[in-house]
């Protein structure tokens, strides 16, 4: 029996962003009978773990609400899983840690992880310094983070390709432990799926806007999506969905931008059904992705699964997945011409082009089969 344990994302449920629905996705779709997957999540109140079923076990793990709550969250996660295998005698384990926010954690504990017989295996994801919203020391923070995390641990899961050149690059002694494993996406059959009444609830019409799916943070470019839209002459509204309650940028987007002006733009505060999020991606014009930092995201993956025009900033990660199949933008010119030209693409072609990416590359049951390799 193999024991997966997962930390570093709020859970097992994709109600937040990429690692949440990176976590949910590879474990609902893993199907292997030897092997238990551990997975922490972020709790607002004392609560006592609980199986999904008999391969998937979810620890919430409490932390109050305060600046660096998910560092505190990683950090107790961790303890916990350590003395868990430890009081349960548990021979093949391996610690799949999320992201870079363990700092120097990972290494003051790495004779203990040894004496246990721990793999570890950090997935760094995006380069995480670069993030706008953190400040100065912050940023530092991540730097030194980065570095101690993995000369720490035994092995580095790229999800971008640009990602594992990075590392390779900066720290070549590492480059025998970096492999590249990107996010993964498979098509949602919607055909007896009541399109009209979704599209309905959501003042869409069919084939007539411009969507935005993602986190509402500045590097993903919204202020330059917006500003490049309201100069455009495209009748096509732009639709934005977001986790806009649980951040204070709108307010700053809305006073940067004036898009509330602008009658053909609409924000809609998440939405995490599926079925609903699917039937909206499929029937979009366009989809726009403004992520500028990161890896493989899982919201370009089901674009292109399901949108036939798909527009992208210019940028390693994101071209290492679209390819020629979409178009790309790295300024406000760039964007303004072709929401002007909307009509000139040849969507039909570009949209098979991208369902071929996927269905080549980034399909669930080929990552699941790449994991597996390193769950073994």
């Amino acid at each position: 029996m193999k024991h997966v344990f997962i930390i570093g994302s709020r859970g097992y449920h994709a109600k937040y962003g990429g690692w949440e629905t990176f976590v949910s996705k590879l474990v609902d779709n893993y199907n292997d009978k030897d092997t238990i997957f551990y997975i922490s999540s972020l709790s607002d109140t004392l609560s006592c773990e609980y199986k999904v079923n008999d391969n998937i076990i979810v620890k919430p793990i409490y932390v109050k609400e305060h600046i660096g709550r998910m560092l505190f969250c990683t950090i107790k996660a961790l303890n916990y899983y350590l003395k868990y295998i430890e009081k349960h005698d548990i021979k093949n384990a391996y610690i799949y840690i999320l992201g870079l926010k363990l700092g120097p954690i990972l290494k003051f504990k790495k004779n203990k992880i040894k004496r246990l017989g721990i793999t570890t295996i950090i997935n760094p994801d995006g380069l995480e310094y670069k993030r706008s919203k953190w400040g100065i020391f912050v940023k530092k923070f991540f730097l030194l983070s980065e570095k101690w995390m993995l000369n720490s641990c035994d092995l580095i899961v790229c999800d971008a390709l640009g990602i594992q050149k990075y590392i390779n690059l900066k720290y070549p002694k590492l480059k025998n432990k970096t492999t590249y494993i990107a996010y993964g996406t498979d098509k949602i059959n919607l055909n007896n799926v009541n399109t009209k009444s979704i599209l309905k609830e959501y003042n869409l019409d069919m084939n007539n806007y411009l969507l935005i799916i993602g986190r509402f943070v500045p590097e993903n470019n919204y202020e330059l999506i917006i500003k490049s839209y309201m100069k455009s002459t495209t009748k096509k509204e732009l639709i934005i969905i977001s986790n806009i309650s649980m951040t204070n940028y709108y307010n700053t987007l809305v006073k940067n931008t004036n898009c509330l002006s602008d009658k053909r733009i609409h924000f809609i505060d998440g939405v995490y059904d599926e079925i609903k999020l699917s039937v909206i991606r499929k029937n979009a014009y366009a989809y726009i992705h403004g992520h500028s930092v990161g890896g493989t995201n899982p919201s370009l993956l089901e674009a292109l699964s399901l949108t036939d025009l798909n527009i992208l900033y210019d940028v390693e990660f994101n071209k290492d997945v679209g390819h020629d199949a979409c178009l790309y933008f790295k300024d406000e010119n760039d964007l303004v011409k072709i929401f002007n030209n909307l009509e000139t693409f040849d969507k039909e072609t570009m949209g098979t082009s991208c369902k071929e990416i996927i269905k080549n590359n980034f399909t669930w049951n080929i990552i699941v089969k790449k994991y597996k390799k390193i769950f073994k």
